[in-house]
């Protein structure tokens, strides 16, 4: 046998039923509200009975202790222990699932074998290029971008049935409340209207200021919602003719979240909107794209070029400084010694290792040569004439 419930069990589960998260669903064709235990123990932890005042104790230190004063308002009726069943789904969704999910496989498979034959066809410089930008844009995907796409998360239905065995249980068991008290506002929103329609009814008995006042509001009341309905459809034949003559080609709106789900202040901004959908528009977007993709591939020639650069310039380094060395360690005397030193030089420094000579220079250096000879026997022909 239960008896009634005493007055301190009432303030709890009237706390509970307010403070508590609760979710509301169809059960045996009637609309419920159900909450979850483990919520409802946080709940009662929280609140002013788990705090000791002076000269008592706490009602509620522990989740035990929640726990069994639970278990006397489901006794009493508060509340009862409901069982979570999963609706299956009907044979013809799971085979258009399978249906689908074929589908997409082939599709992948067919864009895997084309990748896999342009891949061929591509040079290994090609290839390395890919990879780089297949790198930038799985960063670019991690860094979460706004406007990226996400997965639709697929919630589970399911229906509440009435469990055999009716223990409360701290965990993920659900219970639904049968206790429904009116709460404070709905009671005072009720008693504030049930006041209005009596003072509307005695309207003759009220002062004859009063009533001029209300007059005068209503008056204005009602001019107001008639300009804002003929603003509606003004601004809807402003559109049309604007439409009609420009042939479609202008859109404007003269004040357009009028009539739009938004606040008082919100449906008078902005003053109007203006669009162009000519053929000027769609060049306009037209070359928008192309532009962007020339930006695109503009900034991959010149990191590739950028990159041939540096090398050309490595490359020239390690030639001036084999040439310095070189140059270094010749020390030539004469004349011909140091112009092929220049021309080594020179043909190292663009790359070559011969160079095309003409006639006449060949010419040039053999009288230069045959010069040189001469001068070394007038040397060595004058010391012996003076020892003689």
């Amino acid at each position: 046998e239960v008896g009634e419930p005493f007055k301190e069990e009432k303030a709890v589960a009237k706390y509970l039923r307010f403070n508590c998260p609760t979710k509301s669903t169809n059960m045996m064709g009637h609309r419920v509200d159900y909450f979850i235990a483990s919520k409802a123990v946080d709940c009662l932890l929280d609140s002013k009975w788990a705090k000791a005042k002076k000269g008592e104790e706490a009602l509620f230190t522990t989740r035990e202790s929640v726990v069994d004063y639970c278990n006397r308002l489901l006794k009493k009726q508060f509340f009862h222990r409901a069982l979570k069943v999963m609706k299956m789904k009907p044979d013809k969704d799971t085979k258009k699932e399978k249906e689908k999910g074929k589908a997409e496989s082939g599709k992948e498979e067919e864009k895997k074998s084309k990748k896999e034959s342009g891949k061929d066809e591509k040079t290994k410089k090609e290839k390395e290029k890919e990879k780089k930008k297949d790198g930038e844009k799985d960063e670019c995907k991690k860094d979460d971008t706004p406007g990226t796409p996400k997965k639709k998360e697929t919630k589970r239905k399911f229906k509440l049935e009435p469990h055999e065995d009716q223990v409360f249980l701290d965990g993920n068991e659900v219970y639904v409340w049968i206790y429904d008290p009116v709460h404070f506002k709905t009671f005072a929103m009720g008693l504030v209207l049930v006041i209005a329609v009596i003072a509307a009814t005695l309207f003759p008995l009220w002062p004859a200021e009063m009533r001029v006042g209300v007059y005068y509001l209503s008056v204005g009341a009602g001019c107001f919602v008639a300009s804002i309905l003929l603003l509606a459809v003004a601004r809807c034949i402003l559109f049309l003719i604007i439409w009609l003559i420009t042939g479609g080609r202008h859109h404007f709106w003269f004040l357009p979240n009028l009539t739009a789900d938004v606040g008082f202040i919100d449906s008078f901004r902005p003053l109007y909107t203006h669009e162009y959908k000519g053929p000027k528009a769609d060049l306009k977007k037209e070359e928008k794209s192309e532009s962007k993709k020339q930006q695109k591939y503009d900034s991959e020639e010149k990191s590739d070029s950028e990159k041939k650069e540096e090398e050309d310039g490595k490359t020239e380094a390690t030639r001036n400084l084999g040439t310095d060395g070189s140059g270094g360690e010749r020390h030539s005397d004469t004349d011909s010694d140091r112009r092929e030193d220049d021309r080594s030089q020179h043909s190292s420094g663009n790359g070559n290792d011969f160079e095309m000579i003409t006639k006449e220079e060949l010419e040039q250096q053999t009288d230069e040569g045959d010069c040189e000879e001469e001068e070394e026997e007038d040397t060595e022909s004058g010391p012996s004439h003076g020892k003689s």
